[in-house]
């Protein structure tokens, strides 16, 4: 064993995160790490790599016994973690950043580096400008970024946590390939994901955390889909998406005609009370940045929004929220949430008009609305007064939810709503989702999951390059035509 836990144990101020937890990890291994937020995995993960310290228990690395980890230590003996936010320095180029802090950073020039950053690119098969400044990259290649850093200082153990959940169907190949290679020199990869059919791709073994507990280890070909949902939240699940209580009406709530801004081109679609509208597409198709016209983020150029058949003018997020339209992004950490702050004001930070009179906040009302929605989205959480920042990932999907829910937003844009989210937590978005839309809610979905889009959608916009390649109505679905759109070709030119 490269890598083994006896009795890892982390105890937070009413929350024990880690319980007890012995595991071990083989050299040349993928090794998957699951469970649903909150079961422990990101705790383990700030363990070994001496970003925290555990209260009680032991860490052993190539046979060296610590009862606490400095971050000095874990890379002394060539653990690396990627985690799902890169941790780069922006400003700095590519190469600048892959041999930051290494003695190669130190002592060679600038050109130097970028000539063994590329060296480094060819040698697993992809190419970036090593030059670049890394903030003009997308995330995609960030991520990327953070693999060969990881490369660069002859890492013995990879933790990659939710490493493809900015990544296009290609680029999670590239990914796969980076790994097989890693393992075949005799890496140990440490590969956390919620994607099912990632894991069972990519991994030799998978071991699975819940409630902070250990629960078991199983190799990966001889265990199902269905023994490992049920590893991780402690029973069986059914159906992967709850069936819908209502229809869509024919009423339209919003009405978009040839929108064009932000890098997208006479974008029209119109969205109807109770449904559920998917946007399918690439990456960089131009989803997210028609949800940011539409909801004041950005300047829309030219083309009319209508709300209820009258025509509006969304100029800033106050105008969007002003006729009732919501959107919780896709990065709820930095767009979403106020992280240091806690459930209390997160949740109460939009309906301030319902417990603030002449500016005298009523405590009271306050904590009655935030209780109110904690209790109805069941957030698990100590307190209302805990900070957002140390809830789990699904918790603080659903504090934005019910921030948006607290304002009774009409239309709402769930941008990646299920991002990050292990699958007990999905099935709990969900069910949200489908009570908003039973209330006459009106909801547009971007995702980057087929099963999600395929699942929860009742009509699907697909773009492609910044414009609407098509439309597809329920009884159309399938992977296919969705992919088929999704890449610019028309459904005629393939049947």
């Amino acid at each position: 064993m490269i890598l083994e836990l006896e009795n890892l144990t982390k105890v937070y101020p009413g929350v024990v995160a880690l319980d007890s937890v012995s595991l071990g990890f083989e050299k040349g291994e993928v090794h998957a790490l699951m469970g649903e937020n909150g079961a422990g995995k990101s705790t383990l993960i700030k363990a070994v790599s001496g970003a925290i310290e555990p209260s009680a228990g032991k860490i052993k690395i190539d046979g060296e016994e610590y009862t606490k980890m400095t971050p000095a230590i874990s890379r002394k003996h060539g653990i690396a973690v990627i985690y799902q936010d890169v941790n780069l320095v922006q400003p700095l180029s590519v190469a600048e950043n892959i041999f930051f802090g290494t003695r190669h950073g130190k002592l060679f020039s600038k050109n130097k580096l970028c000539k063994m950053a590329d060296e480094l690119f060819r040698e697993y098969g992809f190419h970036l400008n090593p030059a670049m400044p890394v903030a003009a990259l997308s995330p995609a290649n960030q991520q990327l970024v953070e693999v060969c850093k990881a490369i660069s200082n002859k890492a013995k153990l990879v933790i990659m946590d939710e490493p493809t959940a900015s990544l296009a169907q290609n680029e999670v190949e590239l990914l796969f390939r980076i790994i097989k290679r890693l393992k075949s020199e005799g890496v140990t990869i440490v590969y956390i994901s919620h994607r099912l059919d990632e894991v069972f791709e990519v991994s030799d073994r998978i071991s699975v955390l819940r409630d902070g507990k250990y629960v078991t280890t199983v190799n990966t070909p001889e265990t199902t889909r269905a023994d490992l949902i049920s590893y991780m939240v402690g029973r069986e699940l059914g159906a992967s998406h709850p069936p819908r209580a209502n229809k869509p009406t024919d009423e339209v709530v919003l009405e978009v005609e040839k929108l064009t801004g932000n890098s997208v081109t006479d974008i029209s679609f119109k969205l109807h009370r109770g449904e559920i509208l998917g946007i399918a597409g690439l990456v960089g198709a131009g989803r997210t940045e028609t949800a940011e016209l539409i909801c004041g983020s950005k300047k829309i150029e030219s083309g009319s929004v209508k709300v209820y058949g009258k025509s509006v003018k969304i100029a800033s997020p106050s105008d969007a929220i002003k006729h009732k339209i919501g959107l919780i992004p896709e990065e709820r950490k930095r767009d979403g949430c106020v992280m240091h702050s806690s459930v209390l004001f997160n949740t109460t930070m939009l309906c301030d008009k319902d417990y603030v009179k002449f500016g005298v906040i009523n405590g009271r009302k306050q904590k009655e609305i935030a209780e109110k929605y904690r209790e109805a989205l069941s957030i698990k959480v100590p307190s209302i007064q805990q900070k957002v920042i140390n809830l789990s990932g699904g918790n603080q999907q659903k504090v934005i939810v019910a921030k948006t829910m607290a304002a009774d937003m009409d239309i709402v844009f769930f941008d990646e709503p299920t991002k990050g989210i292990d699958v007990g937590a999905k099935y709990e978005i969900y069910q949200l989702m489908n009570e908003m839309t039973a209330q006459g809610k009106s909801i547009v979905m971007i995702s980057s999951d087929m099963e999600e889009i395929l699942g929860v959608s009742d009509r699907i916009l697909v773009l492609y390059e910044g414009e609407v390649a098509g439309e597809l109505q329920k009884k159309d679905f399938s992977q296919e035509n969705v992919l088929t759109l999704a890449s610019g070709l028309t459904l005629k030119e393939v049947m």
